[in-house]
């Protein structure tokens, strides 16, 4: 567990901000989410996470709201994008709805996998599933 760990501070700066990209967070919403991404593996302490936001902030990479809050600014959206030397699509952004028909055939195909596997995956969500196809149907009329 070491390794890990030693690995992960060293990368805290990019957890931050990736945790930033959905929505706003507070410090204490950021340590539980890393935790939750990394399985339990590292919980970042407030020792280390703090003084994070505070140098962020001035950076202007992020800024602290009225409510306490971090919120990514431009410039640290664009640093995002950047932050592991490859442009990073924003999936936050609005997409088109090429895009948006391309994901869901990906979700379908994932899912006709899934009942290869194991026939009854999708039993308990058949209903919705009915649901969503009569949406889609009605869309194409």
């Amino acid at each position: 567990m070491f390794p890990f760990h030693f690995r992960m501070r060293g990368a805290l700066r990019r957890w931050v901000l990736n945790s930033l990209r959905t929505s706003p967070k507070n410090g204490a919403e950021i340590i539980n989410e890393i935790e939750t991404l990394t399985f339990g593996w590292w919980r970042p302490s407030p020792g280390s996470i703090y003084p994070l936001l505070d140098n962020l902030v001035k950076e202007g990479l992020i800024r602290k709201r009225e409510d306490g809050r971090y919120e990514l600014t431009e410039k640290g959206k664009s640093e995002m994008s950047n932050i592991f030397g490859f442009q990073i699509p924003r999936f936050t952004e609005p997409r088109t709805i090429d895009e948006m028909l391309n994901e869901i055939s990906s979700y379908v195909s994932y899912m006709e996998d899934l009942v290869t596997t194991d026939k009854d995956a999708l039993n308990e969500y058949k209903e919705k599933i009915k649901e969503l196809a009569k949406k889609l149907e009605s869309l194409s009329k």
